[in-house]
């Protein structure tokens, strides 16, 4: 008999689109995000929470470990952006070739799930470029400002 993989990971990942987004339609946004989790449990994860905005999405889930974080980011790019061009009828559609992956412990599961769910709420008061500054500096993720997303502002 040989010894289990026992795991409890949770992983936010971050992304954007390459140029502005034509995803601005809400009801389209809810199909993309229900799409998208599908994706992250078809990949043996186990999807807690998606959300986002027209120009970056939220997605958060118990991570299987035998699947890497960008073998993850990878095919929910590639299966998404495939999805949005036929569902969304958006003829040139990519997604930024970075993200951002930040983890959190079990406790902090219901906070992350609330935070993601109300993003709508939330960038009334502040933009995906300064959400995603506040993540990198309260994470402790050393960044060149170059090197991050274009922000369609």
């Amino acid at each position: 008999m040989s010894a289990g993989v026992y795991s409890q990971l949770y992983v936010q990942l971050v992304f954007s689109p390459k140029i502005f987004s034509p995803i601005q339609s809400i009801a389209f946004q809810d199909r993309l995000y229900r799409f998208v989790s599908g994706i992250v449990n078809q990949l043996g994860h186990r999807s807690l929470a998606i959300n986002g905005m027209y120009d970056h999405i939220h997605i958060f889930y118990g991570m299987k470990p035998s699947i890497s974080i960008s073998d993850t980011v990878k095919e929910i790019k590639r299966i998404s952006s495939k999805f949005i061009k036929e569902e969304g009828k958006i003829v040139k559609f990519e997604w930024q070739t970075g993200y951002g992956a930040f983890s959190y412990s079990r406790t902090d599961i219901n906070k992350v799930i609330n935070y993601i769910i109300n993003q709508k709420e939330h960038h009334k008061r502040e933009t995906f470029k300064e959400e995603y500054i506040r993540f990198l500096r309260e994470f402790e993720i050393e960044y060149q400002f170059e090197y991050l997303f274009d922000f369609h502002t």
